[in-house]
């Protein structure tokens, strides 16, 4: 009986790490979209263009490297929980601060900072979660993880459409700070890894060692996520820009488009992630860019809104297919002793350098059209994502702990 409820209270706690790292991660990008969604209504206020704008989202981008290399840190450090209690607290913060901008100078600013925010999030809580549940079901958990992305790009749609029209862009992000509260949970309910207490570096020189010794794997998990980052937000970012500039949606049938790709994203996420825990995780990575690839066509060429929302749905359950292989993909990659760090600073540089594609596809769009920008681009990023995921290295269902362990031994 003693070993049996030992069992259910690990269970319990598991699933704790599990949906307070999901829904940290969720209420992280329902901050971060809020922008996608309400772009044009920031432009028009501040009297801006819709690229100065979107050049904000690049910011943001750029400056999550920032947070997850402090925050990372922290977590390799002082364990799982306390970096990803402090994140919770500040993204929340500033997305109230979002709202409050009397400027836009003052936006810029308060948007960067977010960016060092939401940086902190993924590192400390992808790791908790892949340090705690079974190898076996490290693909699937690992897809349920990544669509908290997927979620929050949702129900910041779901806001849009419900909150916008009503009152007014500023509103929306006074519904990020909602978030705070998760802190509380974290603090109540979530126990530390047990892996990083048996594995974690006590002091900083021999975490510093760990990290210098594995430099060639962080530069290639750095290309690795530059590419896929390429794929998510080369075909997420300026998708409601897209549909209300170049195809004449209003703001409520963009909302609703949008929603309709982030279903399709939510489902291949989760399946393609599953798939992984089977046929590996470069295959799942390279099957759904594959997918994604075949349906670039009716993703923004279609003549009619429905054959529009079929290619919607089908892109991102092929795109956010691979982006659910990755949370697993990467921490089984790299040692115990510097999981917390690297997977998520490799992250957030990947993305740190994807995120031009944004501005860069505002100003080809604006030159030429959204279609061609969002069609050449996709169809570049998804082979060429595809080659670097297959040529790379695997580890799936590696046992954490157990390179720590020989470690010990060979000593």
């Amino acid at each position: 009986m003693p070993g049996s409820i030992r069992r259910m209270s690990t269970t319990r706690d598991n699933w704790y790490a599990v949906f307070a790292s999901t829904i940290g991660w969720t209420l992280d990008s329902f901050d971060y979209f809020i922008v996608v969604m309400v772009l044009t209504e920031i432009a028009k206020d501040f009297h801006r263009t819709n690229a100065e704008v979107a050049f904000t989202i690049t910011l943001t981008l750029a400056l999550r490297p920032v947070g997850a290399f402090l925050f990372g840190l922290m977590a390799d450090k002082y364990g799982r929980r306390l970096p990803l209690m402090i994140d919770v607290v500040a993204f929340s913060a500033l997305s109230i601060a979002s709202g409050l901008a009397p400027n836009f100078s003052t936006f810029v600013i308060v948007r960067a900072l977010f960016g060092i925010a939401m940086g902190g999030e993924w590192g400390a809580g992808a790791s908790l979660v892949m340090e705690k549940v079974s190898p076996k079901w490290r693909g699937l958990l690992s897809g349920v993880l990544q669509q908290g992305y997927t979620t929050g790009s949702l129900l910041a749609s779901l806001a849009y459409f419900l909150v916008v029209p009503h009152f007014g862009w500023r509103a929306i992000f006074f519904l990020g700070g909602a978030p705070a509260l998760l802190a509380l949970f974290i603090r109540t309910k979530v126990k530390e890894s047990e892996i990083w207490e048996r594995t974690h570096r006590k002091n900083w020189s021999d975490l510093g060692g760990a990290i210098r010794s594995n430099l060639k794997v962080f530069a290639y998990l750095v290309l690795f996520l530059t590419c896929m980052g390429f794929c998510g937000h080369g075909t997420q970012d300026m998708y409601p820009t897209f549909l209300k500039t170049q195809r004449g949606f209003s703001a409520e049938g963009a909302a609703v488009m949008t929603m309709i790709a982030n279903l399709g994203a939510l489902t291949g996420g989760i399946l393609v992630a599953m798939t992984s825990d089977r046929i590996g995780r470069r295959r799942s990575i390279a099957m759904g860019l594959g997918i994604a690839i075949l349906v670039i066509p009716l993703w923004v060429f279609s003549p009619t809104t429905a054959m529009l929302a079929a290619g919607a749905f089908l892109i991102q359950f092929g795109v956010h297919g691979a982006w659910g292989v990755v949370p697993a993909h990467i921490s089984e990659l790299v040692p115990d002793q510097i999981r917390g760090f690297m997977p998520g600073f490799a992250y957030q540089c990947g993305i740190l350098f994807a995120g031009s594609i944004t501005y860069v596809q505002a100003l080809f769009g604006a030159a030429t059209s959204y279609s061609n920008a969002m069609a050449l681009t996709a169809l570049v990023v998804f082979a060429a994502t595809a080659l670097v995921a297959s040529a790379g290295p695997e580890k799936k269902g590696v046992v954490f702990g157990e390179m720590h362990r020989e470690a010990v031994r060979g000593d």
